[in-house]
């Protein structure tokens, strides 16, 4: 069965053949060397190849036809760890292998893979996409589900929210759980304050579709307890405390935490690893309307804390707050949460580098050294306790908005703290999901961060 998102997607990978043209990637120093096709090389000199990184030359034969393709790696070592996503952009239509290559085949075709994306669903596909075949000493099985689970979150976040609302989003939520035969359960609409979650209902109220907790169960009752929650604000207006319109234009991408987590519980049920995994998503739309909660209002949560409303455009926060609560209740061994929180981290840390929050050192660690082994960029942040001050309100236990501005991903972080139950072994990842230009590996859009790594610890500590 292949992965959920491959279901209406055809594959950027070829089977084994003998008709795959090769592509010889080299760098500069391997023209000079000459280590590799002597037609190739003599072709290469004879039009100036210098093997610029990225850069491309096709190889004839002596016959005019096409017999293969150079592919620049520049200087050596210097290069784009992902380099060989471009190769999905430039070679022609036809399927290909690596024939040489100082970057690993396994890279270069998840790179391949993950570059090949492409979201077509409001314009005709491209019918000359070009396929790669997987080498045969790497695992086809992991980069398959590692580039699926790449185009299941872009995908997710991609779609505008006409299309993506609350209702959407659940049923994306269903399909995936029904592919690996998860259980799935809803609340929703005023049923939220009967069950308890106050604070989603808060956010959600205002809009057409109404909010609701999404809830996912996969694995064996018994196994180590995991549980994922992602921030699903299909689309946020900043509430009454408006965006301006700049500042709404990607907003479509506030579900990105959801789409992350649904990424990841997609890899971790393909990969059928031995976990009692759990899904949590609060999905709502953060919109205007005579009922949407107020500035100054004070909110009650699930945890029993109030929370004052210094700025309804704070409001992940408020529907991460319940949800991690709801987390805890079922003593998890590991809780992730993954919410596109706050414009603060990407003031710190820019558009690639997630921040993410721990206190469990060894689990810090473990993320550090996936970060960088997977090529997943993540970088620790501190839970500063004196910080902790700036989180109280006048009037009520805690504020969503901290005033002065600085150090606004750190509360905010703080902020998902006091809603986590202190024995909880807890990361909170604080993501953009949305690449702004175009990368070797990545189109500029939605994107999946942290996901790889995270896979990679999850897999290390629970192997199938």
């Amino acid at each position: 069965m292949p992965p959920f998102s491959q279901i209406n997607r055809s594959s950027p990978f070829a089977e084994m053949s003998g008709d795959s043209l090769p592509v010889w990637a080299v760098s500069r120093s391997d023209i000079e060397r000459g280590h590799f096709d002597k037609t190739a090389l003599a072709w290469a000199k004879t039009a100036g190849f210098q093997a610029g990184e990225g850069n491309m030359l096709l190889v004839p034969n002596r016959h005019g036809k096409l017999a293969g393709a150079l592919f620049g790696l520049g200087d050596d070592g210097q290069c784009h760890p992902f380099v060989g996503g471009k190769l999905a952009r430039v070679l022609p239509k036809g399927d290909w292998h690596i024939e040489t290559s100082p970057i690993p085949g396994a890279v270069m075709a998840l790179a391949f893979g993950m570059g090949a994306y492409r979201f077509e669903s409001y314009r005709k596909p491209a019918t000359d996409s070009p396929r790669l075949v997987i080498p045969a000493d790497a695992d086809a099985a992991a980069i398959t589900r590692t580039v699926a689970a790449v185009g299941l979150a872009r995908d997710l976040v991609n779609t505008p929210a006409n299309d993506m609302g609350p209702d959407a989003l659940e049923a994306a939520f269903r399909g995936l759980a029904g592919h690996y035969s998860a259980e799935v359960s809803v609340i929703a609409g005023e049923e939220l304050l009967s069950g308890g979650f106050p604070m989603i209902h808060a956010v959600g109220r205002a809009a057409d579709q109404a909010p609701r907790l999404l809830e996912m169960r996969w694995g064996k009752p018994g196994a180590f307890r995991l549980t994922l929650v992602g921030k699903g604000v299909c689309f946020d207006t900043g509430g009454l405390d408006i965006k301006p319109a700049s500042s709404m234009l990607n907003m479509k991408k506030d579900m990105g935490g959801a789409a992350n987590v649904l990424a990841l519980a997609m890899m971790i049920m393909d990969a059928g690893l031995p976990v009692d995994l759990r899904v949590l998503v609060p999905a709502v739309e953060n919109s205007i309307s005579a009922s949407a909660f107020r500035p100054g209002d004070v909110l009650s949560s699930r945890k029993g804390l109030t929370v004052q409303i210094d700025n309804t455009d704070a409001e992940g926060r408020l529907v991460l707050g319940d949800a991690l609560t709801y987390a805890c209740e079922d003593n998890p061994g590991l809780l992730i949460d993954m919410a596109t929180l706050t414009g603060a981290a990407r003031v710190a840390l820019g558009p690639d580098l997630p921040p993410f929050y721990t206190d469990d050192e060894t689990l810090a660690g473990e993320i550090a050294t996936a970060s960088e082994s997977t090529v997943d960029p993540l970088w620790r942040m501190p839970l500063y306790k004196p910080y902790e001050a700036d989180v109280k309100a006048r009037i009520a236990d805690l504020t969503n908005a901290p005033s002065g501005g600085f150090a606004g991903s750190i509360t905010a972080a703080l902020f998902l703290k006091r809603f986590v139950s202190p024995e909880t072994s807890w990361v909170h990842f604080d993501i953009f999901a949305w690449s702004p230009k175009d990368k070797p590996h990545a189109p500029m859009g939605g994107e999946a961060q942290g996901i790889r790594a995270l896979f990679d610890v999850i897999s290390k500590r629970h192997p199938a």
